[in-house]
């Protein structure tokens, strides 16, 4: 592996198809494009325990535990599960957590509940936030003010806002994490606040296997493909690649600073 290094902060490894040739070849794939490091994000309580045998198994690879708010099936969390599960050292992070509007409608309580739930527990246990946000963005960031995140922060992960929502999230000690959108041809607001965001408030992800960036858009994704992420983000703001890697890489381990780094080479 070279001196540059990246860090796919938001991925679902438990959920990538096996038809590729397995993990080890998921891993190597990234090893080759100078993805160091992995987050892989809980969507449920029934599928974490796979979560939690990936980081496990792969030391630089890392896990969060939480319920993905589009989830109807499967055990609701209480605040006591997420802060039993979250003491294992490889979870470093509470969630995915959030609201989502577009997939659900009517009455949100029940949503609006399970959020606070993980913030709750993301302030009890000191680990960060991971949050999906979707056609939600007012109810979700008043739902942080409320309950005080900023004591524990986290990330609005695969973001797909304007800028102003970006401050606002940035003022209540969030990062902002790009995912394969800002590749998009389309995606020009989004665009606009990867250029404009400090760059130390800065994180990269595929949200594998979902939304593969340009020149992948439409097949699975992978946490190879972070690389298109970043060196997308690097034209955009005329900088090098390694200025991306660089600063998105520090502020993972600032953001979840259970993780910690491994020797690296990986192995092959």
């Amino acid at each position: 592996m070279s001196t540059l290094l990246l860090v796919d902060s938001h991925c679902h490894l438990d959920l990538l198809d096996p038809s590729w040739g397995g993990m080890d070849a998921v891993m190597q794939n990234a090893h080759a494009q100078d993805i160091a490091y992995m987050l892989c994000v809980s969507v449920s309580l029934e599928t974490y325990p796979a979560v939690l045998a990936l980081a496990h198994q792969y030391p630089h690879v890392f896990a969060s535990v939480g319920v993905h708010p589009n989830e109807h099936e499967g055990q609701e969390p209480s605040v006591d599960d997420l802060i039993t599960h979250a003491q294992d050292p490889r979870v470093v992070a509470i969630g995915e957590t959030g609201l989502d509007y577009f997939r659900n409608s009517g009455d949100m309580a029940w949503q609006h509940a399970r959020f606070r739930r993980h913030i709750a527990a993301a302030k009890a246990t000191g680990k960060p936030l991971i949050v999906h946000t979707r056609e939600a963005k007012h109810d979700t960031l008043r739902i942080l003010r409320e309950e005080g995140t900023d004591e524990v922060g986290g990330v609005m992960h695969c973001f797909t806002e304007d800028w102003d929502t970006a401050q606002q999230a940035m003022d209540l000690n969030f990062y902002i994490s790009f995912s394969g959108i800002v590749t998009f041809q389309s995606a020009k607001e989004l665009k606009d606040v990867a250029t404009r965001m400090p760059l130390e408030r800065m994180l990269v992800e595929t949200d594998a296997p979902y939304l593969a960036p340009a020149p992948h858009r439409g097949r699975t994704n992978q946490p190879a493909y972070t690389r298109h992420v970043a060196e997308h983000i690097a034209a955009l703001r005329g900088v090098s690649l390694a200025e991306i890697a660089q600063a998105t890489t520090e502020n993972f381990f600032t953001l979840f600073k259970h993780a910690h780094p491994v020797e690296l080479p990986l192995a092959q």
